[in-house]
């Protein structure tokens, strides 16, 4: 008689979630205008509880202006019953190194974030220098979920 493993499936802890996020940098960012609902990937780095990214300008940019509330996902897969994934929903905010005093060390904050991924982000050597545009997802909602097949 054989027996069939049945996976099983749980919420993860808040520090199995910040490894997670702390452990990957790509992930999938959602979000909606009127009808049309959109998810791209991209890269993050996630610290001080928030999601910091930068993108390129374009339509994305246009729509979050519009509408900021996101989604944000970010998965670990090694099967199809052994696999981690933490969503977060929250607004996200496009930093700009102008204005306020507050809102300039906001911006290099993030900078120094995501340059701990890449240390060349928004210099002269720049491996792509198009991604100019920096946003921070600042999370209202976080939650983890992971099914295993292990016994």
């Amino acid at each position: 008689m054989t027996h069939t493993l049945h996976p099983t499936f749980r919420d993860l802890e808040v520090a199995e979630v910040n490894d997670l996020l702390a452990r990957n940098h790509v992930g999938r960012i959602a979000y909606s205008f009127h009808d049309r609902v959109d998810i791209e990937p991209i890269h993050y780095v996630y610290g001080d509880g928030a999601f910091y990214m930068r993108t390129e300008p374009g339509s994305k940019l246009a729509t979050l202006a519009h509408a900021p509330w996101v989604a944000f996902e970010v998965d670990e897969i090694e099967g199809s019953f052994d696999w981690r994934s933490v969503v977060a929903h929250g607004t996200i905010y496009i930093l700009e190194d102008a204005g306020s005093r507050v809102a300039r060390a906001s911006y290099d904050a993030a900078v120094r974030r995501l340059r701990e991924l890449m240390p060349d982000a928004l210099t002269p050597d720049d491996p792509v220098p198009e991604r100019h545009v920096v946003l921070k997802l600042f999370p209202a909602e976080v939650t983890g979920r992971e099914a295993t097949s292990k016994p």
